[in-house]
């Protein structure tokens, strides 16, 4: 069981994140989740988390409003993101994003960017595999009708 065994979100955590600046374009928040094969890239004002985009993000705030890809990353970005310190208890983490209904958590130590978590991290531990099959059973969950 999870809570047997204490595991750290620094245990799980990417540690080099690739990130971008509020006025960099959108193109190129594009481009790295396309190099990196992620869905979201932390926005930073210096080392300092001041937003996140998501493919998702682009996809609704860009794309279906046919704006243009040049255009600075700070009008699609979600501002002040949920984020966790690198000694979060894994368990407590998986909480946070089920309560928040978020897939990603930028790792913050001292204002600074220091990782970033997903649901897949947690879910490839086999320790904390049930946790995080929790959170997304409870972040997935549908809002209402589709039609």
């Amino acid at each position: 069981m999870l809570e047997d065994y204490d595991m750290q979100i620094k245990d799980v955590m990417t540690k080099n994140v690739a990130y971008v600046a509020p006025q960099d374009p959108i193109e190129k928040a594009a481009k790295l989740m396309d190099e990196y094969d992620v869905g979201s890239v932390p926005v930073c004002d210096g080392e300092k988390v001041v937003g996140i985009v998501t493919d998702r993000d682009i996809v609704l705030r860009c794309v279906s409003q046919k704006k243009d890809f040049a255009r600075p990353v700070r009008e699609v970005m979600t501002a002040n993101p949920v984020t966790a310190a690198p000694n979060m208890d894994v368990k407590d983490a998986a909480k946070l994003m089920s309560e928040k209904k978020v897939r990603r958590l930028p790792i913050v130590e001292n204002n600074s960017l220091v990782g970033m978590v997903s649901l897949g991290d947690i879910a490839v531990e086999p320790k904390t595999s049930d946790k995080a099959g929790e959170a997304l059973k409870d972040i997935s969950y549908p809002s209402g009708s589709y039609f």
